[in-house]
Formats: structure tokens, sequence, C-alpha cells
């Protein structure tokens, strides 16, 4: 379907003089909230949610009670539950106020209207095409910039937290809100360099943590895309590995924050009453700011369960360290 003149809200396609893509960014969500009831009852169910720290081993973690991401979280992703759905990110289906910043002709910004940020995004693509990282990963890049320093870009997986996994998109939330961030800049380990791309790991951090940093854009491409040929040829599988990304710019260099994953929800998803723990790691859940629908979870989740689900769904470190070398 055609994008009407009524559905976009304001053109992007290079900073113009005195017009950022942040600032833009603010103005859409200072509209939509204004004429999007959806949008507006979102953010006031947000206003009410709450958090508590978990302290873990050798980390911390912040669990917030979101009720409203229940239809995130216990999304069906089977294949025959997407045939039977419609797109929700298809322009066409998209509620009637809901208004778009269309990023370069391709990509759509859109208000997350279940926030989990102050200012929550949601970026898909104009077209229907699947979730997949490969051929666009140098927008991912793109949008980095262009939304620093103020935000930056998460990427789910098909197979580990892409509640759309028929449709491409990203999400966007604030520069420096999630554990990991700030971690990364204290305890990230040298590990080796690429080209030009220094890559770093986080040890003793309950997940396995690749970090990778470099002010050239073609150089982080090329390391990622020789990463993600060297994963698959270990696994020996054509299919895109399960992953998560954090992607930042800062102080002209690009942070890329990759999540390696074995397995998209933990055992404890799947049980039945009281010993069930609703919590599906997508990106956000990775990057330390663990998201609970139900308040059960959000009470009695402690550290050994944190832990548990972290290492349950996480690539081994040992294995990432041998494709990391194999480079």
């Amino acid at each position: 379907m055609a994008i009407t003149s009524t559905r976009i809200f304001s053109l992007f396609s290079g900073e113009r003089a005195g017009t950022t893509l942040p600032a833009l960014v603010r103005k859409l969500l200072a509209e939509q909230k204004r004429s999007w009831a959806g949008l507006s009852t979102g953010y006031a169910a947000l206003a009410s949610v709450r958090t508590r720290d978990v302290p873990c081993s050798g980390f911390v973690i912040a669990l917030q009670f979101n009720p409203r991401r229940i239809v995130s979280t216990a999304a069906d992703t089977s294949a025959d539950a997407i045939r039977r759905r419609p797109c929700f990110l298809c322009i066409e289906n998209l509620p009637d106020p809901q208004k778009a910043i269309l990023y370069h002709d391709r990509f759509l910004i859109l208000c997350n209207p279940a926030p989990i940020f102050p200012e929550h995004l949601t970026i898909s693509s104009t077209v229907h095409e699947p979730q997949s990282i490969g051929s666009r990963f140098g927008v991912m890049l793109d949008l980095a910039r262009d939304m620093s320093p103020d935000y930056v870009l998460y990427y789910n997986g098909p197979r580990c937290g892409a509640s759309a996994p028929d449709h491409l998109h990203f999400q966007a939330g604030p520069a420096g809100v999630t554990p990991v961030e700030r971690d990364a800049e204290k305890k990230q380990e040298f590990l080796r360099r690429f080209e030009n791309v220094d890559l770093g790991v986080l040890r003793s951090y309950g997940r396995t943590v690749l970090a990778a940093e470099t002010d050239s854009k073609e150089g982080m491409s090329r390391f990622f895309s020789s990463f993600v040929k060297q994963w698959q040829h270990t696994v020996g599988s054509d299919e895109e590995p399960m992953m998560n990304l954090l992607c930042g710019f800062g102080s002209k260099k690009w942070r890329l924050i990759l999540f390696p994953r074995s397995k998209h929800r933990p055992d404890a998803y799947h049980k039945e009453g009281e010993a069930r723990i609703l919590i599906s790691p997508a990106a956000i859940d990775m990057a330390g700011l663990v998201i609970t629908p139900v308040e059960k979870d959000f009470l009695h989740v402690d550290a050994p369960t944190v832990e548990g689900i972290y290492n349950e769904v996480s690539f081994p470190e040992k294995n990432l360290s041998e494709i990391v070398a194999a480079l």
C-alpha cells in the first residue's frame, strides 16, 4: 500500500540546518501524545510502572513491572501464528492516528504505544520483508549516527525476541539507560583488533557479550559480515545466527554490543501455573532491563533466577571466543 501524506509527520533524508533527527522525533512524540489516544494511554501507564534492582554475581539488572508489555512478551511467533494474523507493522494495518517520520524513503519511525522507555520508538521497513539484519546492517549504523547522541538502536533476531519476525524493524530508546551501556564503558576487556575495529568482552557478566567499536562504518560492516559468516560456518547453518544487538554512536565512533544467543525462551517460560516465569529475553532484557509483565514475577524473581535465564539462553562464551579468534 502506498504511503499517504496524512500518515507522514515529517521527512528525514539527511540533516538540514537547524533540523536533527532527535529534534524531529521529540516533535513527533509530542504531537502523537496529543492526537493518538492509544499512545497517550500507553505513556500514562508507563508513569506507573515499578522497577527494582537485582544485584547478581558481577552485575546488576533492573526489573521493570510493565503489564502492557504482555502482548510482546507472550507473542506467538510460530510460523502458523504469523501466517494467520495481519502484520501489525504494515502501513495499512497501523492505527489510523499513528503517524511517522519517513526515513530516507525506506523506513518509518513510529512511536511505540506500549513503551518501556520515556521515549520508545519502533522503526519499520516501508515494505513487508522478513526480519533479517544481513543486508540492513548499514541502515542500523546510519540510524544510530543520525539519532545520536540521544538514542540507541536495538535489533532482535527473528528467532530470539522479534515479535514481528515477518517484518523488518528496529527499536530505539534513550542512550545510556540500560546497564550494559554503562558497564561496557567500565568493565570491557580488550580481546583483539579486527582491521580497524576494537573487539572486547564483558567477563563474569552472566551472559555472553561482545562489543565492537570503530570510527569507520565500512570497517564495522566488514567486521559484522565476517563475524556472521564465521559463526555460520562454525555451527554449520546458513540461517541468521540467533542474536540481539544494541548500537549507539558517540565521540565520532560506533559501538555495537552483540548478545549471541542459543535459545529464544528459557524453560521456565513454558511451565504451568506458579512455576511459570513470563520473561522472554530480547535485546532490552539482555542489556539488563528485564521486563516482567506479570506482578508475581516482578516480586519474586531473584539473582539465581536471572543468572539461570541468562546462562540458558546465551551462546557459550568459549565458543564465541573461538569464532572471534578465527576471523
